[in-house]
């Protein structure tokens, strides 16, 4: 089972999860005990392999520190707030939760593209 850690200390994941946005990037921070790296990418497999089926799931990947790191990175992209909400709502999605080690932290956080003028659109 997971830590859950909030990334900005603003707003919880699940506040974001209230709010209405699309489409919507959700960054999702992942500590790891070494010695848990193989359990936790099985793990994620799984979780990530529900996510895929859940109306409104666009992609992901998982990134990996570079080096001896145990830090990982999920990039996911969704239609919207209401489809992630509903997927992690879903009593599934805690099932696909509880094989992570107990040494792996989340930091989970929802994203929209933000526009800065004559460097990138909204």
């Amino acid at each position: 089972m997971t830590t859950l850690t909030p990334m900005d200390p603003h707003i919880t994941f699940f506040d974001q999860l209230a709010l209405d946005a699309g489409p919507v990037v959700i960054v999702n921070r992942f500590g790891v005990d070494p010695g848990d790296i193989p359990a936790f990418l099985a793990a994620w497999r799984v979780h990530a392999a529900y996510m895929q089926g859940r109306p409104g799931y666009i992609s992901t990947q998982l990134h990996r520190g570079i080096g001896p790191s145990a830090t990982f990175v999920n990039i996911a992209v969704w239609e919207s707030t209401a489809d992630l909400r509903a997927a992690v709502s879903d009593p599934e999605f805690k099932k696909t939760t509880e094989s992570y080690p107990d040494s792996v932290e989340s930091s989970p956080h929802v994203f929209v593209k933000q526009e800065v003028p004559g460097i990138c659109p909204a």
